[in-house]
């Protein structure tokens, strides 16, 4: 019987070990040339930090770029599935929403054709199905390395949808934007599933998961207390834009 007891609290922390370590595998941090990086900007009073974003407008190239070297507007792409641009922007919305609720992070929208710190659109070259750059401050003389500015870039010869329906080979829109804004902000594929980071496209959720939630807020922290949050607007207009979002 002892030997028995023994080998039960064994397997016990075994479990437990094996668990700890799955936990860990549910998040990892972007690391570029080997160096971490994220946003570092300057913050609120209660440490929010403001990142701007915006849909691509006209074609743009980032030559020096890893990933999206040429983007430009998703409405071509969009109109191939049926999907109208006011529906894209509201899916976009929500994807940065999951985001923002769990860490301290305000996403504000910005006018089509303004700067932003992360510009989305369709890919000029179509490669797979989606991809993110994340430039980023290389002569920083700390780590983290600041985030400079990211890309997200969808494949516009892909058929895209909104919500789930159980094919597999069409991608809902807020799933894969909220990935790529996972990349954007500093996170990488975990080594394990069942996460929005996760490399493989499933449709068992459309939230962000316990270890997407830990791994953002290992780089922002968790969100202010509730009544303590900054109010910023959600969209913004600057002067010199193009045209509307």
């Amino acid at each position: 019987m002892r030997f028995t007891v023994i080998c039960i609290t064994f397997l016990a922390s075994l479990l437990a070990a094996e668990a700890a370590v799955a936990q860990t595998a549910q998040f990892r941090l972007l690391k570029l040339d080997n160096s971490k990086v994220q946003w570092v900007m300057p913050a609120s009073k209660d440490g929010v930090v403001t990142l701007t974003y915006s849909t691509v407008v006209d074609a743009e190239s980032a030559p020096e770029a890893f990933n999206c070297q040429r983007i430009t507007a998703p409405d071509a792409m969009l109109a191939r599935s049926g999907i109208g641009y006011d529906a894209w922007r509201a899916e976009v919305r929500a994807a940065f929403d999951l985001w923002q609720a769990v860490t301290r992070i305000t996403f504000v929208e910005v006018p089509r054709g303004a700067s932003a710190n992360i510009k989305i659109g369709a890919q000029v070259d179509p490669v797979g199905r989606a991809f993110t750059n994340v430039a980023y401050n290389a002569q920083a003389a700390r780590e983290p390395k600041p985030i400079t500015q990211s890309l997200i870039c969808l494949n516009p010869k892909m058929p895209w949808k909104i919500g789930f329906d159980g094919n597999l080979s069409v991608y809902d829109i807020r799933y894969t934007i909220a990935h790529e804004i996972g990349h954007a902000i500093g996170l990488d594929h975990p080594t394990s599933s069942g996460v929005m980071m996760g490399f493989r496209y499933d449709e068992h959720f459309r939230e962000l998961q316990a270890g997407d939630v830990a791994g953002i807020q290992m780089l922002y922290g968790a969100p202010p207390p509730a009544g303590n949050a900054s109010e910023a607007p959600k969209t913004i207009s600057l002067s010199g834009s193009s045209s509307p979002p």
